[in-house]
């Protein structure tokens, strides 16, 4: 979200952040590995200069009372509308609509103003498989004005699930890595297993689509190959940071069950290291086919060993490649949708 906050600043627009996020003590956070700070965000904090505003709202895990999550999300349009004065905006963009939608939607009906409706994975892949969840998400999806979809398949999805007529398109998210920190991706300069080499796993382990054991046990088959391998992996860095381990690691290993790009994938091949991933999200439309294994071990491994020797071969460059998510791309493609509702 913070990208695109800045890149609709670039385009020039007036843009306020509201990050609704759940009420939630410091043992139940411990347990989530997607809600570490959740706990102790303050109601109000600054970014890049820029307010954020964090309405808490009730929800139980996984959302066994949908309508009750939904309420209570809702009832902090009041609080949201005291904090912005008299700002008020001609459009909303909610990233995510379970359950964040709900407060989109409300504010919206205050406003008189549309709501663009941002899908990525986890409103598809997850929520509109829970049978008490999938009606709300359709519900919300169908009072959207317009429905952006961060991927191809994304988009085929969610027109499925929709009915009403609502204006569905896809604008992939924000791929930019600044030029201090891009690299050719080049075959493996180390002597041919004289050398340990550093396996990137862009994911925290706790999180179980990300599927961390079949991380480990390609490393183990690429060791009884004769490797030397370490394994890294990302929790809650700064992109710094991020952007350092994708520089120093000889390959960047994707194993998860679901994924929207996903877009350490594409970051890691601007950063100069090859990615090796299971077929999920969209790494087909970019990564090399030897790159893109079944969910074994031992296949997962020769891609490894296939990217470490020969690096990128493809005619066109990685920046070539990934032009459909630079930003002049995603510029355009935010700018068209928005003139669309405004005409």
């Amino acid at each position: 979200m913070a990208d695109h906050i800045e890149l609709l600043r670039g385009m020039g627009h007036d843009v306020r952040a509201v990050n609704p996020l759940p009420r939630m003590p410091r043992y139940a956070e411990a347990r989530r590995s997607t809600m570490m700070g959740v706990a102790k965000t303050p109601r109000k904090w600054t970014h890049q200069g820029h307010d954020v505003l964090v309405p808490r709202f009730f929800a139980l895990p996984e959302h066994p009372y949908p309508r009750l999550t939904l309420a209570s999300v809702a009832r902090k349009a009041a609080w949201v509308e005291k904090q912005l004065a008299n700002w008020r905006p001609d459009v909303i963009v909610c990233h995510t609509l379970w359950p964040v939608a709900g407060l989109a939607e409300r504010l919206a009906a205050r406003w008189s103003v549309p709501w663009i409706g941002v899908v990525h994975g986890y409103d598809v892949d997850v929520a509109l498989r829970k049978p008490n969840l999938k009606r709300h998400v359709e519900r919300l999806m169908a009072s959207c004005h317009t429905l952006v979809c961060v991927t191809s398949r994304l988009e085929k999805a969610v027109a499925e699930a929709v009915e009403a007529p609502v204006r569905i398109v896809t604008v992939p998210c924000l791929t930019d890595v600044d030029r201090e920190w891009r690299r050719p991706v080049k075959p493996l300069s180390k002597p041919w297993k004289k050398e340990a080499i550093d396996i990137l796993f862009p994911a925290d382990p706790r999180r179980p689509e990300k599927r961390h054991l079949l991380a480990l046990q390609t490393g183990e088959a690429l060791e009884q190959r004769g490797w030397m391998v370490g394994i890294t992996s990302l929790r809650h860095q700064p992109r710094s940071i991020v952007y350092d381990r994708m520089l120093v690691a000889d390959v960047t290993l994707v194993t998860s069950t679901r994924e929207a790009g996903p877009l350490v994938a594409r970051e890691s091949l601007l950063c100069g290291t090859p990615v090796v991933s299971v077929d999920v999200g969209e790494v087909r439309r970019y990564l090399p086919d030897e790159w893109v294994c079944e969910p074994d071990p031992e296949a997962l491994a020769d891609g490894i060993e296939q990217a470490l020797r020969h690096g990128w071969q493809a005619e066109e460059s990685v920046e070539e490649r990934l032009a459909f998510a630079g930003r002049e791309a995603v510029t355009d493609a935010w700018s068209e949708v928005l003139a669309t509702l405004e005409a």
